[in-house]
């Protein structure tokens, strides 16, 4: 990256509204998707970038949380393989779940200082964040006492229409959501859907028995999340992202002017590169 861009970017971290950077990944594995967060963990604790949020789409993959119990994954090595599904580990909190195309991923970088000491209070906004993603779509999520995520009521009993893990780090988030809008509900049987036996997920296109566009959902849940935490959403890209994860590990230069529309215009004339 130029030192003229380089510049830009440093601007951009620095200026005096609150912003998110929001970088849609596309399809991707779900293993590098953990390494880039690792990434931006270290840049968001050094203050080097500003909050952000991935949305991404995975492949068929099973990840298990740090709290939780191999036995709740029903196929063996040689079914998953025959389906094309990984298996993940991960350090996220929560128990067993599945990802796969047509469900939005949702990872929030974001640096708990800047909005409230508060793991309870973060989740629940992370829940608020789908429910009123779901209510535009005429469908009324709601929180379960004592159960994290976004479920619905249904004839057969409270179903999950959103699964929710998250690691801190020194106040620093990572991992987070998984909105099922599209997503071939029929690999939820694979597992105990977080360890919650006889409870079923639902998503999106089951509730309204239509086809529902998750590029739609996505850009829902982007303004719906800034309004939670009171961000604005700025896109840039993924090379973008990149760069800014490039520049020195030293603080940002704080004397850079920084001036509101003018960073607005900024991230997004850097989204093109």
């Amino acid at each position: 990256m130029s030192r003229y861009n380089s510049m830009r970017f440093k601007r951009l971290v620095n200026r005096p509204e609150k912003i998110c950077w929001v970088v849609n990944l596309g399809l991707i594995p779900y293993g590098p998707s953990c390494d880039l967060q690792y990434r931006l963990v270290r840049a968001r604790q050094r203050q080097a970038i500003p909050d952000v949020l991935l949305l991404c789409e995975h492949p068929h993959v099973i990840t298990l949380g740090r709290n939780g119990k191999r036995e709740h994954l029903r196929a063996s090595e040689r079914l998953l393989a025959q389906m094309n599904v990984e298996f993940h580990p991960s350090d996220r909190g929560g128990d067993i779940t599945y990802h796969g195309p047509g469900q939005i991923v949702g990872y929030p970088v974001l640096d708990l200082t800047e909005h409230r000491r508060d793991v309870r209070w973060y989740v629940s906004q992370l829940e608020e964040t789908i429910i009123r993603t779901a209510a535009e779509f005429g469908i009324e999520g709601k929180r379960s006492e004592g159960m994290h995520g976004v479920w619905l009521d249904t004839p057969a009993g409270e179903e999950k229409l959103a699964a929710l893990g998250v690691h801190l780090s020194r106040w620093v988030t990572s991992h987070g959501f998984a909105c099922n809008v599209a997503t071939d509900l029929r690999y939820f049987e694979l597992i105990v859907p977080c360890g919650l036996a006889g409870r079923r997920a639902t998503s999106f296109e089951r509730v309204l028995g239509c086809a529902v566009s998750p590029e739609e959902a996505g850009h829902l849940i982007v303004e719906r999340f800034g309004g939670v935490f009171e961000r604005e959403m700025v896109p840039v890209t993924r090379r973008a992202l990149e760069g800014a994860l490039r520049q020195p590990m030293s603080r940002v230069d704080e004397s850079l002017p920084a001036s509101g529309e003018n960073l607005v215009a900024t991230a997004r004339e850097l989204a093109q590169y």
